[in-house]
Protein backbone atom coordinates (compact mmCIF):
# COMPACT_ATOMS: atom_id res chain seq x y z
CA UNK A 1 0.00 0.00 0.00
CA UNK A 2 1.43 3.42 -0.95
CA UNK A 3 2.04 6.00 1.75
CA UNK A 4 0.45 9.44 1.54
CA UNK A 5 3.81 11.06 2.29
CA UNK A 6 5.21 9.49 -0.91
CA UNK A 7 2.25 10.46 -3.11
CA UNK A 8 2.27 13.28 -5.66
CA UNK A 9 -1.08 14.13 -7.25
CA UNK A 10 -0.90 16.11 -10.48
CA UNK A 11 -3.45 18.18 -12.31
CA UNK A 12 -3.16 17.40 -16.03
CA UNK A 13 -3.73 20.37 -18.35
CA UNK A 14 -1.10 23.04 -17.74
CA UNK A 15 1.01 20.83 -15.46
CA UNK A 16 1.72 17.75 -17.60
CA UNK A 17 0.68 19.05 -21.02
CA UNK A 18 0.03 22.35 -22.75
CA UNK A 19 -3.32 23.81 -21.79
CA UNK A 20 -5.76 25.64 -24.05
CA UNK A 21 -8.55 28.08 -23.30
CA UNK A 22 -10.33 26.25 -26.15
CA UNK A 23 -9.90 22.87 -24.33
CA UNK A 24 -7.62 19.99 -25.28
CA UNK A 25 -10.13 18.16 -27.50
CA UNK A 26 -8.17 15.73 -29.65
CA UNK A 27 -5.17 13.45 -29.39
CA UNK A 28 -3.32 15.85 -31.73
CA UNK A 29 -3.98 18.72 -29.30
CA UNK A 30 -2.65 16.69 -26.35
CA UNK A 31 0.93 18.01 -26.20
CA UNK A 32 2.82 16.84 -23.10
CA UNK A 33 5.73 18.93 -21.87
CA UNK A 34 8.80 16.69 -22.41
CA UNK A 35 10.28 17.85 -19.08
CA UNK A 36 7.04 16.90 -17.29
CA UNK A 37 7.08 13.36 -18.68
CA UNK A 38 10.71 12.99 -17.62
CA UNK A 39 9.89 14.43 -14.16
CA UNK A 40 7.06 11.93 -13.64
CA UNK A 41 9.38 9.08 -14.62
CA UNK A 42 12.07 10.33 -12.21
CA UNK A 43 9.58 10.55 -9.35
CA UNK A 44 8.29 7.07 -10.04
CA UNK A 45 11.80 5.60 -10.28
CA UNK A 46 12.67 7.25 -6.95
CA UNK A 47 9.85 5.34 -5.24
CA UNK A 48 7.12 7.97 -5.30
CA UNK A 49 3.53 7.16 -6.27
CA UNK A 50 2.30 9.52 -8.99
CA UNK A 51 -1.38 10.01 -9.73
CA UNK A 52 -3.41 12.42 -11.85
CA UNK A 53 -6.68 14.16 -10.96
CA UNK A 54 -8.16 16.25 -13.76
CA UNK A 55 -11.35 18.19 -14.45
CA UNK A 56 -12.50 17.37 -17.98
CA UNK A 57 -15.69 19.39 -18.44
CA UNK A 58 -15.12 19.29 -22.20
CA UNK A 59 -16.88 15.91 -22.07
CA UNK A 60 -20.04 17.44 -20.56
CA UNK A 61 -19.80 20.30 -23.05
CA UNK A 62 -19.68 17.84 -25.97
CA UNK A 63 -16.20 18.88 -27.19
CA UNK A 64 -14.83 15.32 -26.97
CA UNK A 65 -15.86 11.95 -25.58
CA UNK A 66 -14.60 9.44 -23.03
CA UNK A 67 -12.86 7.41 -25.77
CA UNK A 68 -10.83 10.46 -26.87
CA UNK A 69 -9.89 11.18 -23.25
CA UNK A 70 -8.86 7.54 -22.79
CA UNK A 71 -6.64 7.78 -25.89
CA UNK A 72 -4.92 10.87 -24.41
CA UNK A 73 -4.34 9.06 -21.13
CA UNK A 74 -3.09 5.95 -22.93
CA UNK A 75 -0.54 8.14 -24.72
CA UNK A 76 0.45 9.81 -21.43
CA UNK A 77 0.93 6.45 -19.73
CA UNK A 78 2.94 5.11 -22.67
CA UNK A 79 5.27 8.13 -22.65
CA UNK A 80 5.89 7.81 -18.91
CA UNK A 81 6.51 4.04 -19.21
CA UNK A 82 8.90 4.74 -22.10
CA UNK A 83 10.80 7.02 -19.68
CA UNK A 84 11.03 4.22 -17.12
CA UNK A 85 8.24 5.36 -14.79
CA UNK A 86 4.57 4.83 -14.19
CA UNK A 87 1.43 6.71 -13.27
CA UNK A 88 -0.37 4.74 -10.58
CA UNK A 89 -3.85 5.99 -11.43
CA UNK A 90 -5.70 8.71 -13.34
CA UNK A 91 -9.11 10.01 -12.28
CA UNK A 92 -11.20 12.61 -14.09
CA UNK A 93 -14.38 14.59 -13.58
CA UNK A 94 -16.44 14.61 -16.81
CA UNK A 95 -19.03 17.03 -15.41
CA UNK A 96 -19.72 20.67 -16.22
CA UNK A 97 -19.70 23.48 -13.66
CA UNK A 98 -23.47 23.34 -13.13
CA UNK A 99 -23.87 19.56 -12.88
CA UNK A 100 -23.83 19.40 -9.07
CA UNK A 101 -21.24 16.63 -8.79
CA UNK A 102 -18.84 16.22 -5.86
CA UNK A 103 -15.81 15.43 -8.00
CA UNK A 104 -15.18 18.69 -9.86
CA UNK A 105 -12.21 20.47 -8.32
CA UNK A 106 -12.13 22.48 -6.03
CA UNK A 107 -14.41 19.87 -4.42
CA UNK A 108 -12.51 16.92 -2.94
CA UNK A 109 -14.34 14.04 -4.70
CA UNK A 110 -11.63 13.24 -7.27
CA UNK A 111 -8.92 13.15 -4.63
CA UNK A 112 -11.02 10.99 -2.33
CA UNK A 113 -11.59 8.66 -5.30
CA UNK A 114 -7.83 8.47 -5.79
CA UNK A 115 -7.38 7.62 -2.13
CA UNK A 116 -9.81 4.71 -2.48
CA UNK A 117 -8.21 3.47 -5.72
CA UNK A 118 -4.70 3.65 -4.24
CA UNK A 119 -5.81 2.30 -0.84
CA UNK A 120 -4.59 5.40 0.97
CA UNK A 121 -7.07 6.13 3.74
CA UNK A 122 -5.75 9.60 4.55
CA UNK A 123 -4.16 11.84 1.89
CA UNK A 124 -2.75 14.28 4.46
CA UNK A 125 0.93 14.93 3.79
CA UNK A 126 0.77 14.11 0.08
CA UNK A 127 1.45 16.77 -2.57
CA UNK A 128 -1.07 18.38 -4.95
CA UNK A 129 0.51 20.06 -7.97
CA UNK A 130 -1.65 22.36 -10.06
CA UNK A 131 -1.77 25.51 -12.13
CA UNK A 132 -5.05 26.89 -10.72
CA UNK A 133 -6.47 27.88 -7.37
CA UNK A 134 -9.12 25.15 -7.66
CA UNK A 135 -6.38 22.48 -7.83
CA UNK A 136 -4.76 23.80 -4.66
CA UNK A 137 -8.09 24.15 -2.84
CA UNK A 138 -9.06 20.56 -3.69
CA UNK A 139 -5.73 19.32 -2.37
CA UNK A 140 -5.85 21.38 0.79
CA UNK A 141 -9.39 20.13 1.55
CA UNK A 142 -7.95 16.61 2.03
CA UNK A 143 -4.68 17.67 3.68
CA UNK A 144 -2.37 17.78 0.65
CA UNK A 145 0.55 20.20 0.55
CA UNK A 146 -0.17 22.70 -2.27
CA UNK A 147 2.23 23.31 -5.16
CA UNK A 148 1.56 25.92 -7.86
CA UNK A 149 3.47 25.69 -11.13
CA UNK A 150 3.81 28.70 -13.44
CA UNK A 151 3.08 26.65 -16.59
CA UNK A 152 -0.42 26.49 -18.07
CA UNK A 153 -2.63 28.94 -16.19
CA UNK A 154 -0.17 29.19 -13.30
CA UNK A 155 1.06 32.72 -14.08
CA UNK A 156 -2.54 33.89 -14.49
CA UNK A 157 -3.45 32.25 -11.16
CA UNK A 158 -0.54 33.95 -9.42
CA UNK A 159 -1.46 37.35 -10.92
CA UNK A 160 -5.04 36.91 -9.66
CA UNK A 161 -3.97 35.55 -6.25
CA UNK A 162 -0.57 37.10 -5.42
CA UNK A 163 -1.01 36.04 -1.80
CA UNK A 164 -0.16 32.46 -2.88
CA UNK A 165 3.47 33.54 -3.34
CA UNK A 166 3.90 34.24 0.36
CA UNK A 167 1.08 32.49 2.22
CA UNK A 168 3.52 30.16 3.95
CA UNK A 169 1.75 27.07 2.60
CA UNK A 170 1.96 27.11 -1.17
CA UNK A 171 5.19 26.03 -2.83
CA UNK A 172 5.80 27.86 -6.11
CA UNK A 173 7.85 26.44 -9.01
CA UNK A 174 8.44 27.32 -12.66
CA UNK A 175 7.24 23.90 -13.80
CA UNK A 176 6.77 20.28 -12.74
CA UNK A 177 10.42 19.45 -13.42
CA UNK A 178 11.61 22.20 -11.04
CA UNK A 179 9.27 20.89 -8.32
CA UNK A 180 10.53 17.33 -8.82
CA UNK A 181 14.16 18.51 -8.66
CA UNK A 182 13.43 20.20 -5.33
CA UNK A 183 11.35 17.33 -3.94
CA UNK A 184 13.89 14.62 -4.78
CA UNK A 185 16.70 16.71 -3.29
CA UNK A 186 14.72 17.49 -0.11
CA UNK A 187 12.95 14.13 0.27
CA UNK A 188 15.00 11.48 -1.59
Amino acid sequence: MPLAEKLVILDRDGVINQDSDEYVKTLDEFLPYPQAIEAIARLSKAGWTVAVATNQSGIARGYYDEATLAAMHDRLNALVVQGGGEIAHIVHCPHGPGDGCDCRKPLPGLLKQLGVELEIENLAGSWMVGDSLRDLEAGESVGCRPVLVRTGKGERTLAKHPELADDGRTCLFDDLAAFVDWLLEKHP
